[in-house]
Order: structure tokens, then sequence, then C-alpha cells
């Protein structure tokens, strides 16, 4: 089989005219960067470091294993070194003290995972788990509007204050320079067009919102896309490598090609780029205030938008069908991160989008798309994508989008009916269905912040919900459906995940997730699964359907780190979980590297036990699991537990009303029960201090009027 690898960093594959810089920075670049880079096939001369196949062993990370890294053995295309052929062939590979990381193009870390020397990275750097963690901005400005315009370059982002979007404020400044093509249905007197009949803009570039988008200088020594020094720890499943073995048979040099895997369900995979190397076509760009009803647009071209609406124009459209299809567009990063190659893209500008049909059959061809100063509200409109990487409703880059009563359908792979990306935005859906078929494509992937009213989410092949790093979903009366397919990849199967990966799409912080009245059901596996990130979970009154395994209830651990989640041993999680009049079962799983503080207010029940499971815990560490169970609230023991603390004002009985024995981690005896079960717990209160607990959200504290453009004439 072949695989497609995007480059890790932009301009390997130039001359020495390319000014090469890290994910995020801004890049002088030859007119065939630009063209690669806007396709998002980038590519990686990934020659070996020795032509002797007896000395290297190239191909795909098939799993690590402490020491021991197991590599499916490929060759590089002829011609072509981004082409990789698996030959079936399966290698071992030691690693030792001595082994040294790099990334592709010369960028890694010293051996036995030691800072590089020289000088400490500039704009940011990365955070111990990965994850982009980037606040610098570029130094390329205009020295003026008609240097700009007649440079072609992109406007700058400035800096702001986030607002209620965890990516910050919009990126803003002067519009894209360039002559817009002839409106849709237009001519191009109409459009204040010259005779070009389609348009190229770069993506605003400069810097971005809040530290979360790409940007800033790349760290000295860094990896591509600010992911870190090169180490072990970077190598998940499905990463391309080229390793140099000593004469003993151990690795020499760990040459890292590309980072595959790395995110559940909704990586984009692929190489990382900057908005300044993204370029965007459409033959029919808005880019003046413009009313389009009634209308069909075919979009054919490769990674072309089907409509792109920018240059802080608003755009009323209503009655369209916007058909998007290419079998030559190639999704990947740019897609994700960008909106390149969207059915209906706006970047800088406000659409309103009514009544309309939209259906993509390319791959990163997102239904409808909101990135950087871009403005979107849809509504009554119907949205089908079937390749991958091609989201229903998308935005990225601190773009805004406003959804109401849509019915929203994706097949393809990191296909999130509801789907955010690098950079994250704010959006609000009220009302509407949203349905994802492809695996790793959860109803809703949140790297933005996210609130759905009202609205049926359904994920048939995947989990419901998967929420990384410093953003939020919140959900009203929404009814939320997952279907998790068993990988022997994954320590566990969940139906809703709190984590942060190593793939640089979310900033470093709290995951949020509240749901309050509306149903919740997994059709696989446990419950909810958070790790390697600080968590909120918020349920309020919500009636739950669980698998028929129901492996837990919700399972706050650290991970085995296959797919790259942290640091084995130090990848646990601070969870605050609050339950409001809640109905539970399922078993609570904790470990000694993480942090949970689980309340029961109101009339809440729990039906399970409490168990701490050290396997991913390493050595351990200082964690621990407080319970805290308000007057009123029941907890219902199905098997022996382990507690650090408990706070008990409720009720703590068995299956069969009988009470449970409550003891002390030091023989103490607390309660004395009749149970078969025991409850051992380090400290133990009959008052509940629930000062800790989290408040239910109102939906009128986020709701966001229809407005009257949407109307019909």
């Amino acid at each position: 089989m072949k695989k497609r690898y995007l480059a890790m960093a932009m301009g390997l594959v130039l001359a020495a005219a390319s000014t090469m810089a890290a994910c995020g920075t801004t890049k002088t670049a030859t007119a065939s960067t630009t063209a690669e880079a806007a396709s998002g096939q980038e590519e990686v001369n990934a020659s070996s470091a020795s032509s002797s196949e007896s000395t290297t062993v190239e191909g795909e990370v098939a799993s690590v294993d402490g020491n021991t890294i197991t590599v499916n053995v490929g060759t590089a295309d002829s011609g072509d070194s981004s082409e990789l052929t698996l030959t079936g062939e399966t290698k071992t590979v030691t690693v030792t003290d001595d082994t040294t990381y790099e990334y592709q193009g010369g960028m890694g870390g010293a051996p036995s995972g030691e800072a590089p020397s020289g000088e400490a990275p500039s704009g940011g750097g990365s955070s111990e788990n990965g994850k982009e963690d980037v606040s610098g901005s570029s130094d390329e400005s205009s020295s003026d509007d008609s240097d700009s315009a007649s440079s072609g370059k992109a406007p700058e982002k400035p800096s702001g204050d986030s607002g209620s979007a965890p990516s910050g404020e919009a990126p803003s400044g002067e519009a894209p320079s360039g002559n817009p093509p002839a409106k849709p249905g237009e001519d191009s007197s109409s459009s204040g067009s010259s005779d070009s009949s389609d348009s190229e803009k770069q993506a605003p570039s400069g810097e971005a919102p809040s530290g979360e988008a790409p940007s800033g200088e790349a760290p000295s020594g860094g990896a591509p896309g600010n992911m870190g020094e090169a180490s072990i720890d970077s190598l998940t499943e499905g990463t391309h490598v080229i390793i140099t073995l000593a004469d003993d048979g151990t690795a020499n040099t760990v040459t890292i090609v590309n980072a595959g895997g790395g995110a559940t369900g909704n990586g984009a995979g692929g190489g990382q780029s900057s908005a300044a190397d993204v370029t965007y076509t459409s033959d029919n760009e808005i880019s003046e205030d413009t009313t389009l009803s009634d209308q069909t647009i075919d979009s054919t071209g490769t990674d072309e938008e089907g409509v792109l609406v920018d240059n802080g124009a608003t755009a009323r459209l209503s009655g369209l069908t916007v058909n998007r299809t290419s079998d030559d567009s190639t999704g990947g990063d740019n897609a994700s991160f960008y909106g390149v190659g969207a059915s209906v893209l706006t970047t800088d500008g406000t659409t309103y989008l009514s009544d309309s049909n939209i259906t993509s059959d390319a791959k990163g061809g997102a239904g409808v798309f909101s990135y950087g100063d871009g403005v979107t509200y849809v509504a009554d409109t119907t949205i089908n994508t079937s390749k991958d990487t091609s989201g229903g409703i998308h935005v990225a880059g601190g773009g805004t989008l406003y959804a109401y009563d849509d019915t929203v359908t994706t097949a393809g792979e990191s296909s999130a009916a509801i789907r955010s990306d690098r950079g994250g935005g704010t959006m609000v859906v009220d009302g509407g269905s949203y349905t994802s078929d492809g695996t790793g494509s959860p109803a809703v992937y949140s790297t933005a912040d996210i609130t759905v009213h009202d609205a049926d989410l359904t994920a048939d092949n995947s989990e419901a919900v998967c929420i990384e790093g410093l953003n939020s979903l919140r959900l009203f009366d929404c009814n939320l459906t997952g279907n998790m397919p068993d990988n022997e990849q994954n320590d566990c199967t969940w139906n809703v995940i709190l984590y942060q990966s190593m793939s640089g799409d979310s900033e470093e912080g709290n995951s949020t997730f509240e749901m309050t009245g509306g149903t919740l059901t997994a059709k696989n596996g446990g419950m909810f699964y958070t790790t390697n990130t600080e968590s909120t979970f918020v349920l309020d009154d919500v009636d739950i359907t669980y698998a028929d395994d129901n492996d837990f209830f919700l399972k706050c651990t650290g991970n085995a780190n296959q797919r790259g989640w942290g640091t084995s041993g130090e990848n646990g999680a601070d969870c605050n979980f609050t339950a409001i009049d809640q109905e539970m079962e399922g078993d609570i799983i904790w470990d000694s590297i993480s942090k949970l503080d689980f309340y029961m207010t109101g009339s809440s029940t729990l039906t399970g036990a409490v168990t701490d499971d050290e396997s991913n815990a390493g050595d351990g560490g200082d964690g621990y699991c407080n319970l805290t169970i308000e007057s009123g609230s029941t907890w219902v023991v199905t098997g022996d537990s382990t507690l650090t603390s408990l706070n008990n004002a409720g009720t703590i009985v068995d299956a069969d009303g009988n009470t449970v024995t409550i003891v002390g981690t030091d023989g103490t005896t607390y309660v004395e029960g009749n149970s078969s079960y025991t409850i051992t717990t380090d400290s133990y209160s009959t008052d509940a201090d629930t000062s800790g607990a989290s408040a239910a959200d109102s939906w009128e504290d986020y709701e966001v009027a229809r407005p009257e453009e949407l109307s019909a004439d």
C-alpha cells in the first residue's frame, strides 16, 4: 500500500532560496514553495542517511514499547520520496541512551532527551506534552497599502483579547490584495474585478490569536510545528522514520520524516504549514458586498474553494446549490487549519447562508468553514461531505460560525460533523441534525469554544465527542450518540474524551464538557475518558444509555503513550467532575498520577465502584481521588472501592440496600456495615463541602438570535 506524507516543515524540498522556519513562522519562499504549500502536498526528500539497507531501516512506526521501536518497513518511491511503499516486513530496533532523535531537516534533540544547546526557543516554544504554545508574532509587514497590494502578501493579524473564544480575538488587518474575479452569476464589471476569471489569495498571516494559531519564530533546534524536541515520545503509530543503525544493530539516529498518528479521531495528519504559506483559489470570490440567490455553483478545481468570501465583504446567499467535486484535491493540514478547498469559506467578512444545498466530494472539502476574521451564519441548509478531512461546519484560526436548523452528514475519516482545528474559534449551533459516518470522525471535535442547543448529534463509527486542550463544548437539550470501534492501539474505548495530544492543534489547558438535559448514548465501551490534560465535566439531569459492556463511567488516568499523548508515567489527568441531579452507572477508575475531585449534588445517584488502576501510572505519583456526596445523593456500591478522601453527607449502600463498611488505610473503621463490599479511604467525613463543584450554565447565556439577513425577502 502507498501512503502520501506531507512535509513536517515547509520548504525542505526547495533550494536555499527558501528561508525555512517551523510551523507558524512567516517564510520567504519561491513561487513553487507557495504553490506546493497551497496544495498541502509539499514533499520531503526523505533520502536515507546511508545507501546500505543493512545499516538503515525506513518505514512506519507500528508501536513503541519501552526502548523498542517496531517498524513496518517501507521504501521511498524513486523520484518521489514522499510516496512510501510498505513491503510487509516488520523490524524491531532497540534504542539506547546514545540514540539521537531528529526531525528531517536537522532539527531535533540531543541523545537521552537532553535539550539542544544554543539559544532558547523564541516565540513561545512548546510544552512538555508536545502541544503548540506559541505567542510570537511575525516580523513581516507592508510599509504602506500600495506595497501590500503590489506584493500580494497576506495581511497581518494583530494580537488581542480572547473574549469568549479560547482561541483569542479573530485575526484582523488589511484585506488580501489582488483583483477579485466576477462574483457568481455576475460579470466582471459588477464585481469590480479585472479580466481575471479566478483568484488566488493568501491566508491572513502574522500573529496568531491568543497564542493558539500557528505563529511565532521557530524554536532554535526545535521541531517543525513547535512539536517539541524530537525524542522517543515523538514517535506514534504511523510516524514515517528513517533509523540509522550502529554496528551492534541498535539505533544510532532516528530521523522523523513526519509525525503521524497522534490525535484521536480527527487529527488532520500530514505536514505542518503556516498561514503565510497558504493560497486560496476560487472562481467564485466575493470581495465586496453581494447578494446571491437561487444559483448553482459547480467547483471542480484542485484544492479550490467553491465560494470564497474575503476583503471584509458581506455576502448574503440563499437558495444556492454548491457542488464541490475534485478527485485531485489533497485535504490535509491546509484544509483542516485554513479552509483550503472548502465548499463555502469565509476568511475576512460576513456570510449569511440560508436555504441552500452543499455537496462535497473532494478531500478537504469542508461544507461551511470560517477562518480568521470570517463570520458565518448558516441556516436551514443541507450539507453532505463524502471525503476525508471534510467536516460539515468548521472553524479554525479564530473564525466564528453560527448555525440554525441545518442538516449535516459527513462520510470521510477525520470529518466531524461539527469540526474545529488549529487556532480554534467560536461556534454556536441552535437546532438541526449532525451525523458523521466515518472512522475517527466524532459528531463534535472541539479545539474551539462550541455551544450546541436542541440538536441531534450522532457518530456512527467514532466516539461522540473529542475535546482537546484549552477548549470547550456545552450541550443543552441535545441528543448525543457515539459508537467507537475497539482499537488495540487505545488503552480503552470511550464515548467522550477530554485529552491533550502531541499534535499541536490546541493550546495546553483545561478541557470542558458540559451537558444539561437531553440524552447521551454509548453503543460501545466506556462513557467518559480523560488523560494527559486538565478537565472539567458537568452533567445536569442527562438521560444516559450505556453500552452493553460499559467498561467504566469515568476513567481518569494516564495512558500507555501508544498515541504519543504525553510522557508515560507522567500523563495523568487533573479532573473536576460535577453531577447535578444525575443518574450514573459504571465504575470510576483513577490512578496515582491523576487528580480527581468528583462531586455528587442534588439527587444524584452513582451505581458502581471506585477503583485505583496503576496500569499506566509508571512509578506512581501523589495523585488522588476525592468523592463528595451531598445530602440527597446516593452511592450504590457494586464492588470493593479505594479512594483518597470520602466526604459523605448522603447515602452509601449496596444494591441490596446493605450498609457498606468504610475503613481507613490506617485500619480505622469509620462505618461498620453488613455489605460484602468495603470502601478503603485515607480520610472520611460526614460533611460534604461542595464549594469546589461546578455550576451548570444556561443556554440563554450563549444563545445568538437568528439574524434577519437569514430571512427570505
